[in-house]
């Protein structure tokens, strides 16, 4: 009865799940540090990655546009837009041309139809991720120590 009410009155339980999630990602970024920030940047970066790599695989070429497109959206619009390439130095100037490089090789995977760019860029990321995870989790640790 709920499940078919909500289906007729609301829409389907596919939309209630994307509304709720999308709440949650809202309120993650609201509540979220910079150093978090930058966290679910990678995370999303990775997520989209992995999921271009499957629609690629399973010959869905509009999902692996769309998680491709994503994943370079979240490298210009999100990584490189938040260096400060003034105050940071060669360490930001060495991350955007990283970031820089990632995006085209997202972008030539795109085209190519090829994994193994995908597979490049991933385990181009991974280690900053990773690196980035470490340091908030001894910046965490070391605040509560």
């Amino acid at each position: 009865m709920f499940n078919s009410a909500m289906s007729s009155s609301f829409g389907s339980q596919q939309h209630f799940a994307n509304a709720y999630r999308q709440i949650g990602v809202e309120t993650g970024v609201s509540s979220a540090s910079p150093h978090q920030l930058v966290l679910m940047l990678y995370d999303g970066l990775l997520e989209s990655i992995g999921r271009a790599r499957a629609a690629m695989t399973g010959g869905v070429v509009e999902l692996k546009c769309a998680q491709i497109s994503r994943a370079v959206r979240i490298l210009e619009e999100g990584l490189i837009a938040g260096l400060d390439l003034d105050a940071e130095g060669e360490i930001a100037q060495n991350l955007c041309n990283l970031y820089c490089y990632a995006a085209v090789q997202l972008t030539r995977s795109n085209l190519r139809n090829d994994p193994a760019l995908l597979h490049e860029v991933e385990g181009l990321i991974r280690p900053l991720r990773d690196a980035w995870a470490a340091i908030g989790a001894k910046m965490s640790h070391g605040a509560a120590g």
